[in-house]
């Protein structure tokens, strides 16, 4: 072939896979709907660098090659706004909001006004502008008026075009876009794992992660960072105008930009604080961090005319959520003992409200843990909690220091028995080795009873701890032998809770497989294991019976777990105990479906969503059925989602799962679909 036919024919070829590479990525992180796998899109992007790197003419500045990261920069320029980024004034009762629109009707003399309101995303504020399309400058918001330029970080972000879409074939002349960089929670809990696998401390938050991120010199190190974005406003804009708040944010959606599904438009004020409520009921269920509700005039004539303060736009409000971290001092340091022997420290703390929660107590996880962050009894820390998670410190504010704080030591003995304890080979944990331990058998009753073990509604911590303290309980098997004279026995148990109690034992005796192994808390067991080992031996007897080669070559079975499920039935006593549960009524179903292989299942290769209170299947038991037929069950609704299952209440997901055209199905027809 002719060299320049040649030239002309990968030219073409580079000019392909960039177009079709752009489109395949914004519809995997804007979209949420990818048509190509990603083995497809690897192999496609290899080309293209290949393609590039041989010709560089070729690499045209909107190439999605330029995510891949630039060599380090000594430092970051800095480059003044256009526009202010101006900081927002903030909003902490529903007065403070109608007294900010009381404001705007006596400003603009106008009785009727709108209303947009979107999430208030804690993460870092950016700039993006855009010459006749093209993404040629981006920078953080600084103080507002000047920002450092982060162009080469920002382009590794997969969610940002390089290229505008085209809108009825026009394009601004210029266009700076302002966004929230962020990460979601489940790409921060995998940095934070990569880290500390890597000895590298771990992020405090996602916030810290994202700003940490976009402030890389080297902007290969920021392509490693699950970074995107939300994008809520402009600054300068030349060559097209907006109406209103919600016309410019549908066009920057047709542009090609990620907008927040929850943003609300076009409402009034009323309206934006029953939004605002509804927005603190489902914030633990996001995929994201927020702090709050932005409320924002919709039409920008109104915005112009109210114009701005010093520091604040007067037309729009951050009306905040009651924090999620606070600072508070550490009163003591106790240790608490775990089914396993564990020891776990535990931050005693002087008490605070923490986003509407009185937290007194907070986890130090371990050793190691204590003395990376050098944590000792007196520190003033900042500490920090998210939806239900346990709250843990983030740091200790040194500067507060006094000196007459006392460092930790982890104790030699066991607190509850007094046993010698030990640090397990290459693991972070320190253990009491008396398998007699009180502590251990509480808290090993207290999962076996879990809503994910035997489910028995009714024996509480409180009751737990009662039954093991008395000594009418001794074993797992010693459930099975209350009566109605014995709990009653217990302090302050009245008849029918007793009774309660009695119903909730009877009732958990048919029970899967995979939920009875999971509730004998079998060290390194999860509800993953459980179902592993349900799936490949079927029945308890089998399985007691497999070797340990057996359960080495499980797919997806550890060396640690094979070598504990192994010690555990190897133990007499264990087995004493599990005979004497099935002597007592209790019959374990394999709810596994032996008889089907995952791959012949309708539902295997589907992703499903639960949402509500499923009452004939319980949540744990609906999942592992899923999983075990090779469904995949997720947390968050997106258009990859084939199956909603909404059982009562379902809230926002269910919303969602609509407006996307998701399949919805109740509870009957999950189970339906399960048994073919």
């Amino acid at each position: 072939m002719d060299t320049s036919l040649k030239k002309d024919a990968l030219k073409e070829e580079a000019r392909q896979l960039q177009k079709e590479l752009t489109e395949h990525s914004h519809r995997y992180h804007v979209l949420d709907d990818p048509i190509i796998s990603d083995g497809e899109y690897d192999r496609m992007m290899a080309r293209l660098l290949e393609i590039e790197t041989q010709n560089p003419k070729f690499c045209a500045a909107d190439s999605p090659t330029k995510r891949v990261g630039a060599p380090p920069l000594d430092a970051f320029e800095s480059a003044a706004h256009s526009i202010p980024m101006l900081s927002l004034d903030n909003a902490f009762k529903d007065d403070d909001v109608l007294s900010f629109h009381t404001r705007n009707i006596k400003n603009l003399e106008f009785e009727k006004i709108f209303y947009t309101v979107e999430p208030k995303l804690d993460g870092l504020a950016v700039e993006l502008t855009y010459e006749n399309g093209i993404l040629v400058r981006a920078t953080t918001r600084g103080d507002g008026i000047n920002g450092e330029v982060i162009t080469e970080n920002v382009r590794t972000i997969k969610s940002i075009p390089l290229r505008l879409n085209k809108t009825q074939d026009v394009l601004p002349a210029l266009l700076e876009v302002r966004g929230e960089v962020i990460i979601m929670h489940e790409d921060f809990e995998r940095l934070n794992q990569t880290r500390l696998a890597k000895g590298e401390a771990p992020f405090a938050n996602p916030r810290n992660a994202a700003a940490g991120s976009l402030r890389q010199l080297d902007s290969r190190v920021t392509a490693t960072r699950p970074l995107t974005i939300f994008v809520y406003g402009v600054g300068k804009v030349t060559g097209m105008e907006f109406e209103t708040q919600a016309r410019m944010l549908s066009t920057l959606k047709a542009f090609g930009f990620p907008v927040n599904q929850h943003i609300q438009t076009h409402i009034t004020i009323q309206e934006a604080l029953t939004f605002y409520n509804r927005l603190a009921q489902i914030r633990a269920d996001l995929e994201y961090e927020i702090d709050g509700m932005v409320i924002k005039v919709d039409r920008l004539d109104m915005q112009q005319a109210l114009g701005e303060k010093i520091k604040s736009p007067r037309w729009s409000i951050a009306y905040k959520f009651p924090a999620m971290q606070e600072t508070t001092t550490i009163l003591d340091i106790i240790v608490q003992v775990g089914r396993t022997g564990t020891l776990t420290p535990v931050a005693l703390l002087e008490p605070t409200n923490v986003g509407g929660v009185v937290v007194a107590r907070a986890t130090l996880h371990n050793a190691d843990e204590i003395k990376r962050k050098d944590i000792r009894i007196g520190d003033k820390v900042l500490i920090m909690r998210a939806g239900d998670v346990i709250p843990k410190v983030v740091k200790v504010i040194e500067s507060a220091r006094k000196g007459d704080e006392l460092p930790f030591e982890m104790p030699d003995t066991c607190p509850v028995c007094n046993s010698p304890v030990r640090r397990l080979e290459d693991e972070a944990a320190i253990k009491c080795i008396n398998l007699t331990c009180r502590a251990q058998l509480t808290e090993r009753i207290k999962h076996f009873v879990s809503k994910k073990g035997f489910d028995m509604d009714g024996l509480g911590k409180k009751i737990v701890d009662q039954l093991v303290n008395e000594g009418l309980i001794s074993s797992f098997a010693d459930l099975f032998t209350l009566d109605q004279e014995r709990l009653s026995a217990l302090d302050r148990q009245a008849k029918k809770s007793v009774s309660n109690m009695l119903k909730a034992i009877e009732g958990s005796k048919q029970i899967s497989l995979p939920r009875f192994l999971f509730a004998l808390g079998i060290d390194h067991t999860g509800e993953n294991a459980a179902r592993l080992l349900a799936r490949q031996f079927e029945t308890l007897e089998t399985l007691m019976a497999a070797d340990k080669e057996s359960l080495e070559n499980i797919h997806g079975m550890g060396e640690k777990t094979a070598a504990s499920v192994m010690l555990f039935f190897a133990n007499p006593k264990n087995r004493r105990i599990l005979q004497q549960i099935l002597d007592a009524g209790v019959t374990i179903q394999n709810d596994l479906f032996a008889n089907l292989t995952p791959a012949d299942h309708p539902l295997s290769g589907k992703t499903l969503v639960l949402t509500g209170t499923l009452t004939t299947l319980k949540r744990a038991e609906a999942k592992g059925q899923l999983e075990s037929l090779g469904a995949k069950v997720t947390s968050s609704v997106s258009a990859r989602t084939d199956f909603l299952v909404a059982g009562r209440d379902a809230g926002s997901k269910l919303e969602k799962a609509q407006a996307l055209g998701v399949t919805v199905l109740d509870e009957a027809e999950l189970v339906r679909m399960i048994h073919g």
